[in-house]
């Protein structure tokens, strides 16, 4: 009996396209227009006999401070419940958000809850990096998911029970300050770091509004001056710029992941003249059961022996000659005329950097 185990690996090639069109919405932010996360830390109560057990402390205390802020006296001997979870709340507080708006909350176990279908967050005031509190969370988890059974072999479990979201469920307190109506210019930040763009992107919002609206400070940050004629409509003149069409470049890259075999090639590699060639040794070892037996009315006995068979092959590959400065499509026809896999593609690429033949920036993850 022969056994086999294939494995599949994926290879994605970009092919060298013209350069690509993208809004400076999507490649740049403003400065000083942020999210702000905030968390907090609370309680999840209605759970039937899902929640914390009695070796998570902090949730029974946490529940004997609530009870005492009440005015209800009560010890940590008098409590055994388990229909509460310690959880932490998280939010994400977005830029001019107003008091009163409502915002997403998400909720997850700390303790060893089995699960929060069906609780209640009671109130939690979700602070911020600086310790001020932001928003306050409460009301009902909804989870994705569900946990049926008491013990690990006799359990059903479906995607994560002990970790839930509120839509809507937390009110906004204070908001959070902007100057951007008070500035006498603009600050754009790349989300990537190029000169290239960034001299792009001053470039065609000097067309747009005029020479001298735009200067690029380094490879990240472009100042904008904000003409007199938007000063009372700084919101027209951030969506304007925002959808402004520029070419973005990029960094030549190949990414390997060699666990998966995954290749990523970029559309600006280039490869200087080499040979390659991919030699691919193949070794088979099965085993196969032979019955023995005796010959009729003889004392033998039936016996059955194993047989094992060792085979070698190798396959032929044929040497392929890259010109000097090939692209990514040359290469992709050279790679396919060998054969090679995409686990090959790793190893070869990997040659090729050490060969300093890849005129690109090599990444493995």
């Amino acid at each position: 009996m022969k056994r086999w185990i294939t494995v599949t690996a994926i290879a994605i090639l970009l092919p060298a396209l013209g350069h690509s069109q993208a809004r400076i919405k999507d490649v740049a932010h403003l400065q000083g227009v942020r999210d702000n996360q905030l968390i907090g830390y609370g309680l999840v109560v209605g759970l039937n006999k899902t929640g914390d057990r009695r070796q998570t402390i902090f949730s029974t205390q946490s529940l004997i401070n609530m009870l005492q802020r009440m005015g209800v006296t009560v010890t940590s001997n008098d409590i055994r419940v388990e229909n509460i979870a310690a959880v932490v709340v998280t939010a994400t507080l977005s830029p001019f958000v107003r008091g009163g708006s409502r915002i997403d909350c998400t909720v997850s176990s700390i303790g060893d809850a089995r699960s929060l279908q069906g609780g209640m967050l009671l109130q939690t005031p979700l602070t911020a990096a600086n310790g001020e509190v932001y928003a306050v969370a409460q009301g009902p988890v909804a989870i994705g998911g569900y946990a049926a059974g008491t013990s690990s072999q006799n359990s059903v479990q479906v995607n994560h029970p002990t970790s839930g979201r509120i839509p809507n469920g937390a009110i906004v307190e204070r908001e959070v300050p902007t100057q951007l109506a008070q500035q006498d210019s603009l600050e754009l930040v790349l989300n990537e770091s190029d000169f290239t763009t960034a001299s792009r992107v001053a470039q065609i919002i000097n067309q747009t509004l005029g020479s001298g609206a735009a200067l690029s400070q380094d490879g990240r940050n472009i100042l904008v001056r904000i003409p007199n004629d938007y000063k009372s409509r700084l919101v027209d003149l951030v969506a304007q710029i925002e959808n402004l069409q520029i070419e973005t470049d990029r960094l030549a890259k190949v990414v390997l992941n060699e666990r998966t075999g995954t290749v990523v090639i970029g559309r600006d590699v280039r490869i200087s003249a080499v040979a390659i060639t991919q030699g691919s040794l193949t070794i088979q070892i099965g085993t196969s059961f032979n019955v023995s037996q005796p010959n009729p009315l003889s004392p033998g006995q039936t016996v059955v022996t194993p047989e094992q068979s060792v085979s070698a092959s190798e396959n032929r590959k044929n040497l392929v000659s890259i010109k000097d400065g090939a692209n990514v499509e040359d290469l992709v026809n050279a790679l396919n005329g060998l054969g090679v896999s995409p686990k090959e593609m790793v190893a070869i690429f990997q040659a090729l950097k050490a060969a300093g033949a890849l005129q690109a920036e090599l990444e493995l993850i």
